[in-house]
């Protein structure tokens, strides 16, 4: 019997990568199509989905991108007029970005030419399996940042 190459660990993260690099083929086009550059788009996407306006900060600790990657991006959509910034009555510094009518329309339209590819993709892998798998990686996610909580502390 051979020894095993790599240990499970090893192969998830590989997997995580590679599926990350397939994710972000999957969406070029659409992404191409919406004229932002991917982290403006994330970002865009991250402001109009919230349910309340976010801070750079929160957008930046939800996704696991530096606070200055977001804040760069979001200071090019506010350029572009797609969104803008507004006073945060819980912090005098950390501004609140809402998305404006144009953000939310070009977002709107991003999301139908990605939901064409999503439909595709969706006739040759069942949704049952993208269920599981995305339990899954939620468990995950929440154990990585438990023990990224407790090491930091």
């Amino acid at each position: 019997m051979t020894a095993q190459r790599f240990t499970d660990f090893e192969r998830f993260a590989d997997e995580v990568a590679r599926l990350r690099g397939r994710m972000r083929a999957l969406y070029a086009d659409t992404r191409a199509e919406s004229g932002l550059a991917e982290m403006e788009l994330t970002v865009l996407t991250a402001v109009v989905n919230a349910a309340d306006a976010p801070t750079v900060a929160q957008i930046g600790r939800s996704l696991g991108h530096p606070r200055q990657v977001v804040q760069r991006a979001a200071n090019r959509l506010a350029e572009l007029g797609l969104v803008v910034f507004a006073d945060n009555p819980d912090h005098k510094r950390a501004s609140l970005i809402v998305a404006t009518d144009a953000g939310r329309t070009l977002k709107a339209v991003d999301h139908q030419r990605a939901q064409a590819v999503t439909n595709a993709l969706l006739a040759r892998i069942d949704t049952a399996t993208f269920a599981a798998a995305a339990s899954q990686l939620h468990a995950i996610r929440a154990g990585i940042e438990a023990y990224l909580r407790e090491r930091d502390e």
